[in-house]
């Protein structure tokens, strides 16, 4: 069975990928799975300097999901590469980081970084709904989008470069459009989608910043709009995230186009789901008689992703 996909020049074992934030740098999971299994490992969201993140409580659960406003915690560039990046250069999986940044000059710093570091690929977030600056401001406007990633496009030479979009748009493919003419390799869909939840006994909202970003189950069906959207505005592969929580939800993400998927809000419930899914997903194809995954791409209605690059 050929679970092989490719993003870009980069070529997965499998479509298996993690959604940044969701599983922190992966050494944190990885006693409970087995990090060489994976496609890629996407790292929480990395910025130039250490962020201390939001106050809490910074996460409530919903129904269908939960909401997380933790505010882009992480241990900063310098740290990353010192700490993080060779505990995981030990595995044979894919390493992809997300960054972000509250100017474009920040995104093109740490995107050579990076770059120069080896890492496999650089997802950029512009589409964090819990940030009072920076990233919503880039993914929203097309004009600061196709910049950003003009520049950083220029700084990167050997990482594949994703740019993971907003979904509070109202148009996601002419920001697919966007991105792949601006140089981004490939395009993740989608980022959380802002929300609130407010406790009727106290009055007062779940979280610490108010509003945070809904993930899990209840964003599927939008999620997966959006990748078939997207998928048939572009030729560049789109990454599929939003409430993956199971081999049916990761395979009806990939039949409306996504080449790849990410588990998100799915780890924090079920820590071995990633590799329950790439498991399901070989014994999905054995059982339809498929032997290449990428067949399935795009395969809703009997449509055939084909025209999709590297496929």
């Amino acid at each position: 069975m050929d679970l092989t996909v490719n993003i870009g020049h980069l070529k997965l074992k499998n479509p298996v990928m993690t959604a940044s934030g969701t599983f922190g740098y992966g050494e944190e999971y990885s006693e409970f799975v087995d990090l060489n299994m994976l496609g890629a490992v996407v790292v929480k969201g990395i910025s130039l300097k250490p962020m201390e993140g939001n106050p809490p409580p910074r996460i409530c659960e919903t129904p269908c999901g939960m909401l997380n406003a933790i505010g882009l915690q992480n241990v900063g560039l310098k740290r990353f590469l010192k700490e993080k990046l060779p505990y995981l250069r030990a595995f044979d999986t894919k390493i992809i980081v997300n960054v972000l940044g509250n100017t474009v000059q920040e995104y093109v710093k740490l995107a050579k970084a990076l770059d120069e570091a080896g890492v496999d690929g650089i997802e950029l977030n512009v589409s964090c709904p819990n940030v009072k600056q920076g990233g919503i401001m880039f993914g929203t406007d097309r004009k600061a989008l196709a910049k950003l990633i003009a520049k950083v496009r220029q700084a990167v030479s050997k990482s594949v470069l994703i740019t993971k979009l907003s979904p509070t748009v109202s148009n996601i493919p002419e920001f697919a459009r966007t991105a792949e003419e601006n140089g981004s390799d490939a395009i993740t869909l989608i980022n959380t989608i802002p929300g609130m939840a407010i406790d009727a006994e106290t009055w007062k909202p779940r979280l610490s910043n108010i509003t945070g970003g809904l993930s899990g189950p209840a964003i599927k069906p939008i999620a997966i709009r959006m990748v078939w959207e997207a998928s048939r505005a572009v030729g560049i592969p789109v990454i599929g995230v939003g409430g993956i929580m199971n081999t049916e939800d990761a395979v009806e993400f990939m039949l409306a186009g996504a080449t790849a998927i990410e588990v998100g809000t799915g780890n924090f419930l079920n820590p071995l789901s990633t590799v329950e899914i790439v498991n399901g997903i070989w014994t999905y194809l054995d059982k339809k008689g498929i032997s290449k995954v990428k067949d399935i791409i795009g395969g809703v209605n009997g449509e055939s992703n084909s025209h999709n690059l590297n496929h």
